[in-house]
């Protein structure tokens, strides 16, 4: 900070996830979730401390190895869905699995796309598709991989209530056919009641829901 305060966002954060667990992180907005989800992907480093992901820690990784950590084995759903404006759905899937050398790319995102509901939209560039739509394509390529860990950060932040129960759905599913290791951030209830355990969040501070 400008006079040489130290601005501390998160503080005597301590937890563990196990291995297939679905745990909601839950808290007002600018209580530091987001930043938590950031530093326990490896998006973001700490000041001080220690993040495991995967049996690695992250603070002896760069960023190069960081992302190779990730690469196939961790999937991102975002409140604002991330999609390349530029590609259309299938190609948005497929971009993941291509960049890991998988020969049946376009195969595999087609079948994604269809399962979350947009077998008619292949084609369909993100400006075509509704908000809904696009978050069902975020799901789909952040499920490409059969991810062992996903975040999400409020994947229904920017939908109205019928299409975030969608996605609500979708997500569970998805995740219960994988088995992917979850962590969810939201400000939403009845969202975190979905998920296996939660963790209340305020002024950068974590503790066990009630």
């Amino acid at each position: 900070m400008p006079d040489g305060r130290v601005l501390d966002i998160l503080s005597a954060i301590d937890m563990q996830v196990n291995a297939g667990e679905a745990v909601a992180i839950l808290g007002p907005s600018g209580s530091g979730k987001s930043t938590l989800l950031g530093l326990l992907a490896g998006l973001d480093q700490p000041s001080e401390g220690k993040v495991s992901l995967l049996g690695r820690d992250l603070g002896s990784l760069d960023e190069d190895a960081r992302a190779a950590l990730r690469a196939g084995r961790v999937g991102f759903v975002f409140q604002s869905f991330q999609l390349l404006p530029g590609m259309n759905a299938l190609e948005n899937v497929a971009l993941p699995l291509q960049i890991g050398r998988n020969t049946a790319a376009r195969q595999l995102a087609g079948s994604l796309l269809r399962e979350v509901g947009l077998g008619e939209r292949l084609t369909h560039l993100p400006r075509q598709l509704s908000g809904g739509e696009q978050q069902r394509v975020a799901l789909a390529r952040a499920f490409a991989g059969d991810p062992q860990v996903l975040f999400a950060d409020e994947p229904t932040g920017n939908l109205d209530a019928e299409s975030g129960q969608r996605i609500i759905d979708l997500l569970f599913d998805l995740r219960d056919r994988v088995g992917s290791t979850l962590l969810l951030v939201t400000h939403d209830q009845q969202l975190a009641k979905r998920c296996d355990r939660v963790l209340n969040i305020s002024a950068g501070r974590l503790q066990a829901a009630p």
